[in-house]
């Protein structure tokens, strides 16, 4: 097949659009995902529907990963049945966030097998995946790197921060805290305002307007906290994983993190009331209830 045909193993909430978008640029692609119902609407567009990543590895020399868990990023990559078991596999192209303990293990073992992992996390939501506007982290050697740019500019915006591998997932774990961080100190915030008698949507207009505007205010509050929908689009169970990741990986650097601790406490009781599977601006309520307020629009 031809370099413009590639796989791609993963179908979600990200994934799907993303292989949508590969689809619309021109590409044709090989599929997987255990979940049928997410490969149907890619297989009516025309993909080739595979049994297992192994089956994708052999029909594309670069493959594309966007899963939801290291563990699973792991097990696709170099497992029974994996990748690795691919034919025709020359590199792959990894979008989801694992960490750098799992981007380096990962290349490590796909390097024995003469497979190069291009670590490339992504953000900008599940809107940013459909419209193409995402900012695309990349750590892979640089030969790599001319190949797949192209494939990457489909997405969004590309910035590569080295060779090493895993360097990209360093720089997706810092935003992903900062934007759980200001989503926790901005319901802190609004849910003072709140008490005191403050038109929450005045709030943060005027929030808005000053020095204390954030991704939180900016987008999350207006979107999917004020209107009560919470529906902003992430998982309180892998913003917690992405928190938990980080603080970690700060602490095995001997970098402190007590903020971003406490932030990780925030998303485990978020977690613990409502869920993995709930938007993790569902912090908000754990605010509100433990204030006796409502953020409300």
């Amino acid at each position: 097949m031809s370099a413009m045909h590639l796989g791609f193993i993963g179908l979600g909430r990200m994934g799907g659009p993303m292989a949508g978008r590969l689809l619309e640029a021109g590409y044709s692609l090989t599929v997987f995902d255990t979940n049928e119902a997410a490969v149907r609407p890619l297989a009516d567009r025309g993909a080739t529907v595979a049994s297992s990543p192994a089956e994708v590895a052999s029909q594309a020399s670069t493959v594309l990963m966007c899963l939801p868990m290291p563990s699973v990023v792991q097990a696709v990559a170099l497992g029974e049945n994996g990748i690795i078991a691919g034919e025709r596999v020359e590199r792959v192209i990894d979008l989801s966030t694992t960490g750098p303990a799992v981007a380096t293990t990962v290349a490590k073992g796909l390097a024995e097998r003469g497979v190069t992992l291009v670590d490339a996390p992504v953000s900008g939501g599940v809107r940013g995946a459909r419209s193409g506007t995402l900012a695309v982290m990349i750590s892979c050697p640089k030969d790599a790197l001319q190949i797949v740019e192209p494939i990457l500019k489909v997405f969004g915006r590309i910035f590569f921060t080295g060779e090493k591998p895993g360097l990209a997932q360093v720089v997706k774990l810092a935003n992903n805290l900062l934007a759980a961080t200001a989503l926790v100190v901005s319901s802190e915030a609004l849910a003072m305002g709140v008490k005191a008698g403050v038109d929450p949507k005045i709030m943060v207009e005027i929030i808005n307007a000053s020095s204390g505007r954030n991704s939180a205010t900016e987008d999350k509050f207006p979107r999917a906290i004020l209107p009560r929908t919470f529906d902003f689009g992430f998982t309180t169970g892998l913003s917690y994983k992405d928190v938990r990741l980080c603080v970690d990986e700060a602490e095995s650097m001997g970098v402190p993190m007590v903020v971003g601790a406490a932030v990780r406490q925030m998303l485990a009781v978020t977690q613990a009331k409502f869920g993995p599977d709930s938007d993790f601006t569902s912090i908000a309520k754990v605010v509100e209830e433990w204030a006796g307020v409502e953020i409300k629009g």
